[in-house]
């Protein structure tokens, strides 16, 4: 296993980082700790979770499956922010719920710390200063360990780099945002502006929700079970459908599928620290794993590029969970 650093960092993480989120939803607790045990004994050591994943039981379970000698082989990450409850101050990014959030994961995953505390999404009713200074107050706790946030503009990240440079105050060391062949958006500013402050990308959504696994067809009904319901929408439709296809031919070329390839493929480019793999059960941990094993030539590089070129998005995965919150931040968009 390939191990890299964490943003400008010393941790060590691994290059795919176990996703969580199906974990109470699709996975039950037995096939969770089945997941998780299986991704640490083939060397994957980096985690991601969120308290808001099935309302707490995804951290629950991972949790249990840490319990026993393995808390300390991990480099274990959640997040906070999305709403918990049903009250004005039951989610968010203010210092008044972030600490009881904080607590609430650290008993819910059964640990003494958090690795890395990252903001689930831009919260911009809270003061940035207030949400600095409460991480750096956690941090200075020992109860968190590193920062990061998710979903993030780069103008936002580079505001906070320079209040947390100025104050004294830790800083982020990743930024979790989608990234994927059907949409390269990140490509334009972001990768850029994360390498500048030397923070590391922990991109979601490796198989464009699926539609890359080459499990869709526009002329057949999606399988039982599938994310999406039926072809059409901002993200599974003809053009999306078109580049899976491509990416399926150029995987069978080399001897690969197009999950597998379309994994490696964003592991290996510029700025990434680990693509987040979302597995079901603990067979598709294994199978995740294939992509160490991908090598990405600059031929298949330039093949690519002309299947889906750098920067353009043809399904909707950052705009959606990005710069519509700046528009509806500046009242623009409803």
């Amino acid at each position: 296993m390939e191990y890299r650093n964490l943003g400008r960092s010393g941790v060590k993480v691994s290059p795919l980082c176990l996703g969580t989120m199906n974990f109470g939803r699709v996975t039950d607790e037995a096939e969770a700790i089945r997941i998780v045990h299986a991704a640490l004994d083939a060397g994957i050591n980096f985690i991601d979770t969120a308290d808001w994943y099935s309302a707490g039981r995804s951290e629950e379970m991972i949790g249990k499956a840490l319990e026993v000698g393995r808390r300390d082989r991990v480099v274990l990450a959640t997040k906070f922010t999305t709403p918990m409850g049903e009250g004005p101050n039951e989610g968010g990014s203010s210092r008044y719920y972030m600490m009881r959030a904080c607590e609430a994961s650290l008993r819910r995953l059964r640990t003494d710390r958090i690795d890395l505390y990252q903001i689930h999404w831009m919260d911009f009713s809270t003061p940035l200063d207030e949400i600095l200074r409460a991480l750096d107050d956690l941090a200075r706790q020992g109860k968190i360990i590193y920062t990061g946030c998710s979903k993030h503009v780069s103008a936002y990240i580079a505001e906070a780099m320079m209040l947390c440079r100025e104050r004294g105050w830790v800083s982020f060391i990743s930024e979790q945002p989608p990234y994927n062949l059907l949409d390269r958006q990140i490509e334009n500013e972001l990768i850029w502006t994360c390498q500048r402050h030397g923070i590391g990308l922990i991109t979601w959504a490796p198989l464009g929700g699926g539609i890359l696994a080459g499990k869709y067809s526009k002329d057949a009904e999606p399988p039982a079970g599938s994310r999406y319901g039926k072809v059409g929408g901002n993200r599974l439709h003809e053009r999306a459908l078109q580049i899976a296809d491509a990416v399926k031919a150029l995987a069978e070329a080399k001897g690969t599928e197009p999950a597998v390839l379309a994994t490696a493929w964003v592991m290996r480019q510029p700025g990434i620290t680990a693509p987040i793999i979302g597995p079901r059960t603990a067979e598709h941990v294994v199978s995740s794993l294939k992509a160490l094993d991908v090598v990405i030539t600059d031929e298949d590089r330039r093949k690519l590029d002309e299947i889906a070129p750098p920067g353009t998005a043809v399904s909707d995965f950052y705009d959606i969970n990005v710069y519509r919150k700046l528009r509806q931040a500046a009242g623009v968009e409803r």
